[in-house]
């Protein structure tokens, strides 16, 4: 029996009417965590607070968006920890943001590392980032040729995103961990 034909399939019109937390996965709903804890909100907030500080001066000024929904398509909206896109945006992402950004945790870590990396790559997303903060620990996957490459696997120091020739930005490991 093949049951993917017998499970419904939910679309974002659906998804706009669904409370409490949410992700829509190829027409699939996942639920989501009850609220993050602190740790974890306390790294999106450095993250954000780093990225927002320093692409203010980017020409064509890139902004840091937090848990903002992001609808690929009529069947799949995600909500990433944080993004960064060179727009401003005024309601819903419906474009590829430059840098996705996930805050892993025991509960998240089998979607974020495979289910979300294909997403993310699929919709050629620049630059993907897993932070685990029970293990003080970041990895970066740079799109190159279709595919993502890791650039970055470490606990400490910085890395440089590099969005466009005028913009770019070093995440600081160390403050993140500060925070937890």
């Amino acid at each position: 029996m093949n049951l993917a034909k017998h499970l419904p399939q939910y679309t974002v019109e659906d998804y706009m009417l669904w409370e409490g937390y949410w992700e829509l996965i190829k027409g699939i709903p996942f639920a989501m965590a009850p609220s993050p804890l602190g740790s974890h909100q306390a790294i999106v907030v450095e993250i954000s607070r780093q990225i927002s500080n320093q692409v203010i001066g980017c020409k064509n000024r890139c902004y840091v968006y937090v848990e903002l929904d992001w609808i690929i398509d009529e069947h799949t909206v995600l909500r990433p920890d944080v993004l960064v896109i060179c727009k401003k945006i005024k309601e819903y992402l419906k474009e590829t943001p430059e840098v996705v950004i996930e805050v892993v945790s025991k509960s998240t870590a089998s979607k974020d590392e495979h289910l979300k990396f294909e997403l993310y790559r699929d919709e050629k997303v620049k630059y993907y980032v897993l932070v685990y903060p029970a293990l003080k620990k970041v990895r970066i996957f740079e799109l190159k040729d279709d595919k993502y490459v890791r650039v970055f696997d470490g606990d400490s120091g910085s890395f440089s995103f590099k969005l466009r020739k005028d913009c770019s930005f070093p995440l600081e490991l160390e403050k993140l961990w500060e925070m937890i």
